[in-house]
């Protein structure tokens, strides 16, 4: 078996703060570690590093054709999504929500025609991801709760471009739970992995 045959790309974004500390981050390395192979390429996009926001421009060269240089940084997200076999989002739970950076980095990727399709029956994700993983903490709101528009957000946006098995690794309740939240999201991970 070639190289080719045998290797896949692991997309892992970042968005959440980078610091000592980071439970997300940290869950992510771990995470990395036991699903890539030797022969696996992981490919790294920190969300907080100079991530445009869409602007005038980029919804015209989007819609109209006009300035595809406001396009050059989506594009490059754009082919570095659409060559993964496997994706890891790392998002901790900000304000009940994504991080402002992740919210930036999806604006970027969601692009008609190139990251999904209209069609007849409806939209239709273009992506050859199968599998995706969130990889979340939060302070205090429950994740999966009425609260939490972190993950259901993640979910439905990976579902719309066509990846449907999502797991979601998450240390939740840090500021009530401390450590016991890090060990549950540890154990979480091994059960996810042993599927």
């Amino acid at each position: 078996m070639s190289e080719s045959e045998s290797s896949r790309i692991i997309l892992r974004v970042d968005s959440g703060a980078a610091h000592a500390g980071s439970v997300s981050r940290a869950l992510a390395d771990a995470l990395v570690s036991r699903i890539a192979a030797a022969e696996d390429r992981v490919v790294r996009r920190d969300a907080t590093m100079e991530m445009p926001f869409v602007s005038g421009d980029w919804v015209g060269a989007v819609f109209a054709g006009a300035d595809p240089v406001a396009l050059a940084h989506s594009d490059l997200l754009v082919e570095e999504l659409l060559a993964a076999d496997e994706l890891v989002l790392v998002a901790p739970i900000y304000n009940f929500g994504v991080p402002a950076a992740m919210k930036a980095w999806i604006d970027q990727i969601c692009r008609a025609g190139r990251t999904f399709q209209f069609t007849e029956a409806g939209p239709e994700g273009l992506l050859k991801a199968r599998r995706a993983w969130i990889v979340t903490a939060s302070g205090g709101t429950p994740v999966g709760s009425p609260v939490d528009f972190n993950t259901g957000y993640l979910r439905a946006v990976l579902g719309f471009l066509g990846v449907h098995d999502v797991r979601i690794v998450a240390a939740e309740g840090l500021q009530l739970a401390g450590e016991a939240a890090v060990t549950k999201a540890y154990a979480d991970l091994d059960a996810h992995l042993a599927d």
